[in-house]
This record gives C-alpha cells, structure tokens and sequence, in this order.
C-alpha cells in the first residue's frame, strides 16, 4: 500500500477522503485521555492534603469529555484565582507551582536562556525578526477625519492596552509561533504584554527564553492549558485580565479560547495544519513531494492535500514521496498524517484543480504550476498563497514576512492571517457643529420616528427650539 493514495474526483476513494476531512474540521467535544478517577489518584499520591481536598472538589462529578473539564477548570479559576491556577497546573502537568513562582523571573530567564544556540539566535535576530517587523510595519493603519460644516466623523486607531501570547509547550517547542505572535503586537504599539508557556518550557527551549530576553518581554508565566487561557481572560491576583488572548495550542487551549470569547478577545480557534499543493506536468515532483511531507510531519491531525490534472505527474509524486519519507525522523507521525489526510485528488482538467483547491478554503494553498502567476488570481479562499516552485510553505512558516498564524479548518472563506489589525481597535470620533447637525436633524427625526423612539427624535429638536 502506497504512502499516499491517488483518488480521481467522484469516485468513492475521494468522497471517502472528504468525509475524513469535513469530520477533521468540525469542533467536536471529545472524551479526555485523563480521567477525573485517574487525576485524582494522581493528586492522592501526592499525599498533600490541601491538593487533595482541591482534586476531590474539581472532579467530583465532572463528565469524562474535554468540554466540561475546560468547564470546570473556568469556574474554579473564576471561584478560587491563583489557588486554582497553581492546582490544576500540578493536577494537569504535574508541577508544584508556589504563587511567587508563577511568574518567570528575570534571572530565572537568564538561567534558561544558558546555553542557547547562538547561530539559532543570531539567525532569528539578523534575518527572521527584521523581515517580520518591516512586512508588519505596513500593516499599520492611520487615523483620520472627515471634516464637514464646522464638524468632523472620523476614526481613531488605538492599540489595545494589554494582550496574553500563548506559546505551547507540549510536544514540541516553536521559536516562530513567539515571533510571529509578539511582533505585530510590538509594532501596534500594545502597551501590555503578557506570555504564557506550560512549566518547564523554557527550560526545555533556551531559545524561546532568549527571545523573550532579546525582545523584552517582562512579563513571562509558567501556566499552561485551560487555566491558562482562564487566567487570562479572569484575571487573579497574580496575573492582571487580558483585553486578548493570541497563540496556538492544544485542544484544551482552544476549548478555553472558544467558551470564554467575550470575557476576552481571541484570534481564532485553530485547528490542525493543512496545506493544498496544486501543480501540472511541469512541476518537479522532489518540490511536491517535499511540501507535502513538511505539512504532514506536523502532527496525525494535519492535512496535506496535492491536486493535478496529470495522472503522470501524479503517479510521480506518490513515488517520490515513497523515497523521502523512507528516512524522515518523524517518519510515523508523517506517514499516520498521510495514511488518514493526505491525497492526491485526479482532476480532469488545471481549472477544476484551482476550482478544488479554492473550495477546500484551506489554511495553505501552493501553486507549482507553469501558469503560477496568473493561476493564483483563480484563488480567493486561502490564509496564504505561495506562488511557484521557490515559495514552499516552509518560507512562509519561518522567514518570508507575512504572518503564519493562519485560519484553519476552511475558515479562510471569512477569517485573515494574525496581523497588526488583531491588537488595535478603530474608535469611531464624532464631533458635532450646529450647522452639521442642522444639515442631518430632519433625517434623523424622521428615523427615529419611523422605529418608535420619540425620545431619539427630541434629542436633537431639543437643540434647535
């Protein structure tokens, strides 16, 4: 059985795929790995009988599904603050966390920050940072007014006053996602930032501390999952409310973001990486092959999808992608991506292909076609385009300007790329005259009229009798 399979449109192999993606895509709860039963034994081994008798009160009754433990671990934050915050980062991560050592001291991040790869540093310094800051710096808005009759309506843009960037620390560790994520909130010009990170994280990554160190952040917590996300949006004694909460993370993390929208802004709920790659019999089948596996190396969950209209050029690929995943490090998780979301879609002709890779709304959309240029105004619904064969994904990931924290799941149909837009806020400014007002009274009466509100018609006949 190949690595990846070749599935022509219509037929049973690709409806198939399609079911497995469009069920990949929905939010659905799901039962937890950790059972309430399992967490509190974990807590009785400890044989603290203050964490105890907190276990006992958090999973008494509590559901065995992710919904109503990101529930619970909201209504404890919201109930006992910090107590909760440093109980369930040792009921979930297992780490005693003392309150003063909530926050990450600077010597503690200097102490981190040891041993650091200074070519790694030197190359986020010198090459990835100035690129992200000069593509974010055009994203800046102005303010601005239109003056009328002794009056003016205008827009004031204002960056928000203080945000949460969430920076996992599970699995894996991204120095990129805390670029990306911290930039555009610099250039806007937040006053207040404020990065969450599960313990142990940057002691496990000297490099996310030496960023943090090179780009001054002084406000650093080690709080993970849920009751991070709580915290954040709560607000406790030791960690102020944030206006907004921006940053990947596991499917607790955005299980929190989701239920707690309101009480504080979110970018998006992300869901896992995916990646469309449409080419022709022009196409080097290495690129295809490589781009597919770099999106599937990702984790099980992502999608890494090539649509050609070539049945040659496609058979050519599925070969070539046999050869380089043979000696992959993360051989299985890249290969268990494929097996379950990975494609070649046979489309009968380079326009369907387009028509396919514009439907599927992804969060990654490549075109190595010979006709690149004009083929990506074909696509209207992607979070990033990447035209021709010297724009693989992995530039857009790391160093090519444009943010990576893109919208998933085929919410590209509505949503953008994390930018500066996503820390300001554009205060409506409305400064009135007595001619100005004049010129509109008689519109505005007869409106307010219509809609049963007299009072609204006499605010401004008030003005003129």
């Amino acid at each position: 059985m190949s690595a990846i399979g070749i599935y022509e449109v219509g037929s049973e192999e690709f409806t198939a795929l399609q079911a497995r993606l469009k069920r990949r895509s929905e939010f659905r709860d799901v039962a937890v790995g950790a059972k309430p039963e399992e967490l509190l034994a974990r807590a009785k081994a400890t044989g603290d009988a203050e964490f105890v008798a907190f276990a006992e009160k958090f999973c008494a009754g509590l559901a065995h599904s992710a919904n109503a433990t990101v529930a619970r671990v909201i209504e404890f934050v919201d109930t006992h603050k910090d107590e909760a915050v440093r109980h369930l980062t040792r009921l979930f991560d297992g780490t005693e966390l003392p309150s003063n050592r909530m926050k990450v001291g600077k010597m503690d991040l200097m102490k981190a920050a040891d041993g650091v790869d200074e070519k790694l540093l030197k190359t986020c310094v010198e090459h990835v940072l100035p690129r992200l800051r000069r593509f974010h710096e055009r994203q800046k808005a102005d303010s601005w007014q239109i003056e009328e009759s002794g009056g003016a309506t205008g827009i004031r843009v204002q960056s928000l006053n203080r945000v949460g960037l969430y920076v996992p620390g599970g699995t894996a560790f991204y120095p990129s996602t805390l670029m990306m994520t911290l930039v555009p909130a610099q250039v806007a010009g937040v006053k207040e930032v404020a990065v969450f990170t599960p313990p142990g994280a940057l002691e496990k990554s000297p490099i996310l501390a030496a960023l943090l160190l090179e780009l001054k952040v002084e406000e650093i917590y080690r709080v993970g999952g849920a009751q991070a996300v709580a915290a954040a949006a709560i607000g406790t004694p030791a960690i102020a409310r944030c206006d907004k909460l921006v940053g990947p993370g596991n499917l607790f993390v955005a299980l929190a973001k989701k239920q707690l929208f309101g009480r504080m802004g979110i970018d998006s709920i992300a869901g896992p990486s995916e990646v469309v790659v449409v080419f022709d019999d022009q196409a080097d089948p290495r690129h295809v092959a490589a781009d597919l596996l770099a999106q599937a190396e990702h984790d099980t969950q992502a999608a890494a999808i090539a649509v050609c209209d070539s049945a040659d050029a496609a058979t050519a690929v599925q070969s070539e992608v046999e050869k380089q995943l043979a000696d992959l490090p993360r051989k299985d998780v890249a290969a268990a991506s494929l097996r379950e979301f990975g494609g070649i879609i046979a489309a009968p002709s380079k326009g369907f292909a387009l028509r396919i890779a514009d439907a599927f709304a992804p969060e990654h959309i490549e075109l190595l076609t010979a006709t690149a240029e004009q083929d990506a105004n074909q696509i209207r619904q992607a979070g990033a385009i990447f035209v021709g064969p010297y724009a693989p994904e992995a530039f857009g990931d790391y160093c090519a300007g444009p943010n990576h924290v893109l919208p998933t799941s085929g919410t590209a149909r509505f949503a953008s790329a994390l930018s500066v837009h996503d820390f300001t806020r554009q205060v409506s400014i409305i400064r009135g005259s007595r001619d100005l007002l004049a010129a509109s009274r008689a519109a505005i009466e007869t409106l307010a009229r219509a809609e049963g509100l007299e009072a609204h018609a006499r605010s401004v006949g008030v003005r003129f009798n």
